[in-house]
């Protein structure tokens, strides 16, 4: 059955393929297709997505605002934001942490939060890969995008920010019990210094509890 050409999303009785096109954004059809599960895309129409499975000559892909649709493997107008890293055989983890990524901006604007300024990695890691090395050499190591775990402990910290801002405007809590709750956050934020190196700029740093 041949897809559409405008979305390359596989037609359904309910969805004939009449849809406009659309102008490619990827064109190298061999590089989507080693992207594999697990990948992270962009597609013009449904926005970003993670490939979670694969169905025939068709990708499924569970879209942040669209949910599953089925893409076709041929279909030029995917862009790859993030690669599969293990194309022989996928890590259910890079697939979980891949659709986490792409649904991160969606529950947040449900819980109501708005989203951070940009945070900006250190040149210096930009592009780089965190390895994971079991002292047992026969057992493969894990690798990790910088740029991937970077968003993650930025994540981490904005969430910490925003908790912190809405225990001291809760209404229920008493001064003492701010910060009571508000010592254990700064003793947090004291754990995660290590990964200040990452920041390229020191007021986005963590920072802990102040020496006297």
């Amino acid at each position: 059955m041949k897809s559409p050409q405008g979305s390359g999303e596989k037609p359904t009785k309910a969805s004939p393929c009449n849809l406009l096109p659309k102008r490619p954004v990827y064109r190298d059809h061999k590089n989507i297709i080693m992207s594999g599960i697990g990948a992270k895309i962009v597609h013009p129409t449904h926005g970003e997505g993670v490939i979670f499975g694969q169905d025939g000559d068709f990708w499924r892909i569970y879209f942040q605002n669209q949910g599953e649709k089925s893409i076709a493997m041929e279909y030029a107008g995917l862009e790859i934001l993030e690669p599969a890293l293990d194309l022989a055989k996928p890590d259910v983890s890079d697939i979980m942490t891949a659709m986490e990524h792409v649904m991160e901006d969606f529950t947040d604007r449900l819980r109501g939060e708005d989203r951070p300024q940009d945070v900006v990695l250190a040149d210096k890691w930009d592009g780089g890969t965190l390895l994971i090395q079991p002292e047992d050499n026969d057992l493969k190591p894990k690798e990790i995008p910088v740029n991937a775990f970077f968003h993650k402990i930025v994540m981490t910290r904005d969430r910490l920010r925003v908790l912190e801002a809405k225990i001291n405007a809760n209404p229920k809590l008493s001064d003492s019990d701010k910060v009571e709750i508000q010592q254990y956050i700064t003793k947090i934020y004291g754990s995660l210094t290590t990964f200040n190196v990452l920041f390229k700029y020191n007021e986005d740093w963590f920072v802990g509890e102040k020496k006297s």
